[in-house]
């Protein structure tokens, strides 16, 4: 199975380091809140996804097998 980037949106506060790490997979609105496409993530790009997820400052972005 596929993993899936999710965004808790109690604790996200659009810091905006998802955007800079996933470009390709998360964009943001116009107040900087993460927009996900909801696709499943390629196997070349769990590794930058996981990364991203750890480095969230706020620790919102989760990685759930779709």
């Amino acid at each position: 199975m596929a993993d899936r980037i999710r965004i808790d949106w109690t604790t996200c506060q659009g810091h905006g380091l998802c955007v800079e790490l996933l470009p390709e997979h998360i964009t943001s609105d116009e107040w900087g809140y993460p927009l996900v496409d909801g696709d499943p993530l390629p196997a070349r790009a769990v590794k930058r996804a996981r990364r991203a997820a750890a480095d969230c400052p706020t620790l919102a972005l989760k990685l759930r097998p779709s």
